[in-house]
């Protein structure tokens, strides 16, 4: 059976075109071209890349793109061969009776040992911190603060003379915290949004811990409106206008308001795009969606806070904001740049609420 780098190979060369050619057309670069027809897959960042490219360059030579992946799967999950000896052996003959003994035995074996553990087994002592240490409490000074925590730790975050409380709940496969709220469970590496106010909110993150292991505590970091409180306009605004340009920049205005609304985010794709995006700040669509996009999909996403978006192909796709009566077009990114940025209302030293569009390091 011909292997999935060949497969892509042979169709690439039967209709004459060169990795300089599928590149322009499919905004794949090159090394990642040669990486999937060698099937050199540790040149990518991450799986994502693999499948998204997988994607567009098959549908690019009009390949079925399921049998790609699936190609690409039993190549991932595959290990040492079995020798051919050992799959053409035939197996001794025995006589059944044998057989159909010892499978018996074994079940009843099995089920008696089973149930003698679930009746005689010791309950599992509950996650808790060292011996001998007392719960500490942190309080917030600045905008961050990152510490070890235990079991029974709390840390004080003060935000215009109100005092927040959360505190490190257990330790076992996540991190579990209890905040204003409610609980919140992380994961190594995750972080999660907590509105404190209308205008206020922090950013948890597990930095680092040992699953199972509370003694090792958990490094935890919380960063308070992670973004600058005070924004410069870029761009000149007026009340009568109805579509403009956002040119890009680290921070951008969209819009600027006394008072935050829902806005749309409506995507247009000129391209192939791995797209995810995630509603931010609001408890009830907290959920991370992805999709595979391709030219002429059509993408609306409604917000009453932030929504931050991830795509593999910043200029494969056209984006507008749309709110208050007003639409401004927005850019990401050029060809085939990874861009993951937010759009999100903030509030400004003088009360008033801008819709900002902020890069993220990728």
């Amino acid at each position: 059976m011909e292997s999935l780098g060949a497969k892509l190979r042979t169709a690439r060369e039967a209709r004459e075109l060169d990795y300089e050619q599928v590149s322009r057309d499919t905004n794949i670069a090159i090394r990642y071209l040669e990486a999937l027809e060698t099937e050199k897959f540790d040149s990518f960042p991450g799986e994502p890349y693999i499948i998204g490219f997988l994607k567009t360059y098959g549908a690019y030579l009009d390949f079925d793109s399921h049998e790609l992946i699936s190609l690409y799967r039993a190549l991932k999950i595959q290990e040492q061969p079995v020798p051919m000896e050992q799959l053409l052996k035939r197996p001794s003959p025995a006589p059944k009776i044998i057989l159909i003994t010892l499978i018996v035995l074994a079940v009843l074996a099995g089920g008696g040992g089973g149930t003698y553990y679930f009746l005689t087994r010791p309950e599992k002592p509950p996650v808790e911190a060292p011996v001998g240490r007392s719960a500490v409490e942190y309080t917030m000074s600045g905008n961050m603060l990152e510490r070890r925590l235990y079991p029974g730790d709390t840390i004080l975050v003060s935000v215009e003379n109100t005092r927040y409380k959360l505190e490190l709940g257990s330790l076992s496969d996540t991190v579990t915290i209890r905040t204003p709220g409610g609980l919140e469970r992380l994961e190594l590496g995750q972080s999660v949004f907590v509105n404190l106010s209308a205008a206020d909110t922090i950013q948890i993150t597990a930095a680092d811990f040992v699953k199972n292991n509370a003694e090792m505590g958990a490094l935890i970091r919380v960063e308070l409106d992670t973004f600058p409180a005070t924004i410069v306009e870029t761009v000149a605004e007026t009340e009568t206008y109805t579509e403009t340009s956002v040119s890009q920049t680290a921070s951008t205005v969209i819009f600027s308001s006394p008072n935050a609304y829902p806005f749309t985010l409506q995507s247009n794709f000129q391209g192939y795009c791995l797209f995810r995006w995630e509603i931010l700040f609001e408890r009830d669509r907290r959920e991370r969606n992805e999709q595979y996009f391709q030219r002429a999909d059509e993408l609306n996403i409604q917000a009453q806070n932030g929504i931050r978006i991830w795509a593999s192909n910043a200029q494969a796709a056209k984006f507008q904001v749309i709110g208050g009566g007003r639409t401004v077009s927005v850019e990401l990114g050029g060809a085939g740049e990874v861009v993951v940025a937010d759009i999100r209302w903030l509030r400004d030293d003088d009360n008033r609420y801008r819709l900002v569009l902020v890069r993220l390091d990728t």
